[in-house]
């Protein structure tokens, strides 16, 4: 709760949302991307000072620089883009969402998925690098004791046509998540056409979130492992 019982905390330039787990099951996470920074150190100190735990999504390297001065213990995946405090009391991982990526440009977008998905306590396993155009790599991916067809959730991450997401939602019986990314040569348009292809999938089974947007996939794939398991809030 708030230092001043209202839900959030007022810092002035931000109003941080103390109560959101408690209304949600999810903490705050902070978009990093374009925050001053005069501010990000202070609302990662203060997340911290509330909650024993922080985590940020599209941290640049200068930005997590200036958040490791404050917090050494801040950890920064320069793929990822992810910059986080761990609780001193590692949250232990449940349940099983994999994530597969088509290829390895999307692999960036792929381990934002995973690592939120793991901090917020989920058990994740990463197949990557199994797009359309070799089809046998999925395949060999999906009936091992940790294959994509045992997974409680998918989350499949592609861009260029955005075919696996299809294809995967045509292999197995649990939600899967398509994440389109902005990978691709002109006609692409930046994921536009990764995205129309899959709010167009064929395959039933498939939500679509945002492009690039792997948090978001993240959140709901966590969401759907909390059911899978009976738990709630990490």
């Amino acid at each position: 709760m708030s230092e001043s019982g209202t839900g959030y905390d007022d810092l002035g330039f931000a109003k941080l949302d103390t109560s959101r787990e408690e209304r949600t099951g999810f903490p705050e996470v902070v978009f990093c991307e374009g925050k001053p920074d005069v501010y990000l150190p202070k609302i990662f100190q203060h997340l911290v000072a509330a909650d024993g735990r922080a985590l940020g999504t599209r941290a640049s390297e200068h930005q997590a620089s200036l958040v490791q001065d404050v917090l050494p213990q801040a950890s920064y995946d320069p793929v990822s883009r992810i910059l986080s405090v761990a609780p001193e009391v590692p949250v232990p991982l449940v349940g099983h969402v994999a994530v597969a990526c088509a290829g390895t440009a999307d692999t960036p977008v792929a381990e934002e998925a995973a690592r939120v998905a793991e901090f917020f306590g989920t058990r994740v396993t990463r197949h990557y690098d199994v797009g359309v155009a070799g089809l046998h790599r999925l395949l060999d991916q999906m009936d091992s004791e940790d294959g994509i067809r045992v997974a409680n959730c998918v989350v499949a991450v592609a861009g260029m046509e955005g075919a696996l997401a299809s294809v995967v939602g045509g292999l197995v019986s649990v939600p899967v998540i398509a994440v389109p990314t902005s990978v691709g040569y002109g006609a692409s348009f930046n994921g536009m056409a990764a995205l129309l292809s899959m709010l167009n999938s064929c395959a039933n089974g498939v939500a679509t979130v945002n492009i690039d947007n792997g948090f978001g996939a993240a959140y709901l794939a966590t969401q759907i492992n909390r059911l899978a398991v009976g738990g709630s809030a990490s």
